[in-house]
């Protein structure tokens, strides 16, 4: 708020609310709305009827904008001004407890959002002694930055951020845990014989979309691209087949098999 310079004789002639607005620092809409609720009304009229603002009307203004600027509403304002709480103090300690708890608030936002930004840009919020504890020693602490290199434009990598974001180590533990467990329910189903694109088979595959949407929805189209890679990249091979030799191939037969049973032809999906 602007103070008032000692020369302006507000006493004798009074301020047009254009001049208050400009003074004061607030707009002519919110004078007019005080006028209106009868917060703040200027007191003297000019013989055409418009109305003006005196020096009295201009400290009410005055204290308005201060209790305004703590956070009071008008209303609280109003009953602090005309005198209808005597507990002043205890009206602006409860303000403060309010502030105080939004300040609280904007703080865990804060820390909620440098978490999605990390997310976003690292992929995991794990130190590399966690990630090597939750997924084990064959785990190599770059695969998620060489994913976010890969991958780091596209929905699904936004969709890993922020499931990464709001996940706690016990949680990722969790995750690690239902994909192994799935690994080698697959793995035993190979070496039992389940054949690609029988029941069997088919309720694995639609168990490893599953387990996989901790990290984001997969598709059909996409579990076999997903599985495509599984076999064709030497890293995703040489991880799938140390669990079974020939893992990663069953795998994919398995998904192409349950892909045509569900009218999509392995040979032309595409990551959609």
């Amino acid at each position: 708020m602007r103070s008032m310079p000692d020369d302006l004789d507000i006493d004798l002639d009074g301020l047009t609310v254009g001049q208050v607005s400009t003074w004061v620092g607030v707009t002519v809409r919110a004078l007019h709305h005080w006028d209106e609720i009868g917060l703040a009304r200027p007191s003297l009229r000019t013989p055409a009827g418009y109305r003006l603002y005196t020096a009295g009307d201009l400290e009410r203004l005055h204290r308005i904008v201060v209790y305004r600027e703590v956070g009071l509403g008008l209303d609280k304002i109003r009953a602090v001004l005309d005198g209808s709480t005597a507990d002043v103090p205890g009206a602006l300690r409860a303000q403060r407890a309010q502030v105080t708890e939004r300040i609280e608030r904007l703080h865990r936002l804060g820390a909620g959002l440098d978490r999605m930004i990390d997310a976003h840009e690292r992929g995991l919020l794990l130190t590399v002694e966690q990630q090597a504890a939750i997924f084990g020693s064959g785990w190599n602490p770059d695969w998620p930055a060489q994913a976010r290199r890969r991958y780091g434009d596209t929905p699904q990598w936004q969709q890993y951020a922020e499931r990464s974001a709001a996940r706690s180590p016990e949680e990722w533990q969790a995750v690690a845990a239902a994909v192994s467990a799935l690994d080698l329910a697959l793995a035993d189903a190979m070496d039992a014989g389940v054949e690609p694109g029988g029941p069997e088979a088919n309720r694995l595959v639609e168990r490893h979309r599953e387990v996989f949407a901790a990290y984001f929805p997969l598709s059909r189209r996409m579990q076999v691209c997903l599985a495509r890679m599984y076999e064709a990249d030497p890293a995703y091979a040489a991880h799938y087949d140390g669990i079974r030799p020939g893992f990663a191939a069953w795998f994919r037969r398995a998904v192409d098999e349950s892909a045509r049973a569900h009218g999509i032809d392995p040979a032309t999906a595409t990551w959609e």
